[in-house]
C-alpha cells in the first residue's frame, strides 16, 4: 500500500521537458465515433445510479432490525452485536458514498453535455443528481467550464490553484517549518477536514480557488466574478433547488429524526463528498506535474498536466465513470462521453509516450503524498512545481526546457 508507483518514480527522477506533441497530432488519433453520445445509453446509466441508490438506502432501512434479530438469534454478546451493528452501518455508509459520488460524477458529466445530445436531456438530469447532493448544478457548471479552459494556469485556473511562498508569507526556512512541520495525528486531521469539507468551502468561500478572485467570491451569489451576467437567472435555479432539497430533508428530520437523517443521507453525503474532493484534488496536485505561469501556459500543456489514477478499480470505472481512470483524455477532448475515454486513453498513450502522466500508486497512500509534499510554488518560473516544507521540489526542470517551441 505505501510503495510508489513505476510510473512515478520515472517521472519523478527525470528532469521535466515540455510536450513535444501538438493538439492536431493528439485528434487525428481520435476515431469520429468516439464523440457519438447515445441517450439510451446516457439513460442507462443515470438509472443505473439512482437504483443503486435507492437499493442500498432500502437494504439500510433493514439494518437496524436485522442486526437485532441477527444479535437475539446467535446469541450474541453485548460487545459483539455493536460490532456486528457497526460493521454493518460502515459497509452501507461506504457503498451508499460511492453510489451518491456517482450521481454526482454522472451530475458532472451531463454538465459537459455527455449524457445525451439534447442539452435539455443533459440540464435536467444533471440538476436533479446535483441538486440532490446539494451541489449548485449550474453555478458549478459555469465555473466549471472555467476550469476546463483554463487548467493548469496559475493565474486563471479554478480549482486547486496552487499558493505561492509570498502569498503564504514565507520568507524564511523557519516560517516554513512551523507552517508544514505537524504531527501525523495533526496531519491527519486536516486531510478530514479537507475531505469532509473541502468541497462545500470551495463553493462558500472559494478555498483553492483562483487566488485573484476578490474577497466574498462564491457560488450562490448571481452576481459573483464567477459567472456571466447572462447566467444570473441559472444561479438562481441552482438556488432555488437547493432550497427545495434542504426543505425536504428538514421534513425527513422532522418525520424519521435526526438520527435517521444522519444514518441515511448526512454520513453518505460526507463520504460521497470525500470521493470527490479526493479524485478533484489528486488530479491536479501531485509533485512531479508542473503549473504554468501565462509566459509557457497553453490550453494543451495545462491538459496535459494531470493525472490519471486506477481510483477504486473496477468500482471507480463502473460508478466514477471513468473520471479518474481517463483524467488526461476527459481534459483534452471534453466533450466526448465517459463511456468512450477508456478507448480514448489507449489512443494518445501511444503519442504522448513520456508525456502521458499515469500513477498506479495506491490512491490513499497518493493522496496523504501530495497533501504533506504539495504545500507551495515559488513567485517566479513559468514552469513551477510543488515544493514541500523543506523547500524542495520533486521534480526540475530539463535543460533549456524554457526554450521549447509551444506547441498547441
Amino acid at each position: 500500500m505505501f510503495i510508489e508507483g513505476a510510473e512515478y518514480l520515472k517521472r519523478r527522477n527525470a528532469p521535466f521537458s515540455t510536450p513535444n506533441v501538438t493538439y492536431n497530432q493528439l485528434r487525428a488519433v481520435i476515431p469520429p465515433e468516439l464523440y457519438h453520445k447515445s441517450t439510451r445509453k446516457g439513460l442507462l446509466y443515470f438509472f443505473q445510479d439512482v437504483a443503486t441508490v435507492c437499493t442500498l438506502y432500502t437494504l439500510g432501512l433493514r439494518i437496524d432490525s436485522f442486526s437485532e434479530h441477527l444479535s437475539y438469534k446467535l446469541e450474541l454478546s453485548c460487545l459483539t452485536s455493536i460490532a456486528l451493528y457497526s460493521l454493518l452501518w460502515t459497509a452501507y455508509w461506504v457503498a451508499q458514498s460511492i453510489a451518491m459520488a456517482g450521481c454526482w460524477c454522472l451530475g458532472h458529466e451531463a454538465g459537459h453535455g455527455n449524457i445525451s445530445k439534447y442539452s435539455v436531456i443533459n440540464d435536467t438530469l444533471g440538476y436533479f443528481l446535483h441538486t440532490c447532493l446539494l451541489t449548485p448544478y449550474f453555478a458549478w457548471k459555469s465555473s466549471h467550464h472555467t476550469h476546463h479552459r483554463t487548467v493548469g494556469s496559475i493565474e486563471r485556473d479554478e480549482n486547486y490553484v496552487p499558493r505561492t511562498r509570498s502569498e503564504l508569507g514565507l520568507t524564511t526556512t523557519e516560517q516554513l517549518h512551523e507552517m508544514f512541520e505537524e504531527t501525523p495525528l495533526y496531519t491527519l486531521g486536516r486531510m478530514l477536514v479537507m475531505q469532509l469539507l473541502g468541497f462545500q468551502a470551495y463553493l462558500l468561500f472559494n478555498t483553492m480557488g483562483c487566488p485573484r478572485d476578490p474577497p466574498g467570491t462564491n457560488h450562490f451569489l448571481p452576481s459573483s466574478v464567477l459567472f456571466k451576467k447572462k447566467e444570473h437567472s441559472k444561479i438562481v435555479a441552482s438556488n432555488l433547488g437547493l432550497i427545495l432539497v434542504s426543505s425536504v430533508l428538514v421534513q425527513y428530520n422532522l418525520k424519521h429524526g435526526s438520527a435517521a437523517l444522519m444514518k441515511h443521507y448526512v454520513v453518505p453525503y460526507m463520504l460521497c463528498h470525500h470521493w470527490i474532493v479526493m479524485l478533484t484534488f489528486l488530479h491536479h496536485s501531485d509533485p512531479t506535474i508542473p503549473h504554468y505561469r501565462a509566459g509557457q501556459w497553453t490550453f494543451l500543456r495545462g491538459a496535459l498536466a494531470t493525472v490519471d489514477r486506477p481510483l477504486l478499480g473496477f468500482i471507480g470505472r463502473m460508478y466514477f465513470h471513468n473520471v479518474s481512470h481517463d483524467h488526461i483524455g476527459h481534459h483534452l477532448f471534453t466533450s466526448i462521453p465517459f463511456y468512450n475515454q477508456p478507448a480514448v486513453t489507449e489512443k494518445i498513450k501511444a503519442v504522448l509516450a513520456e508525456h502521458y502522466n499515469y500513477d498506479s500508486t495506491n490512491t490513499f497512500y497518493a493522496l496523504y503524498r501530495s497533501f504533506t509534499e504539495c504545500c507551495f510554488i515559488e513567485d517566479d518560473g513559468d514552469i513551477v512545481f510543488y515544493k514541500n516544507k523543506d523547500g524542495q521540489a520533486a521534480r526540475a526542470l530539463a535543460v533549456n526546457a524554457l526554450d521549447a517551441p509551444v506547441y498547441i
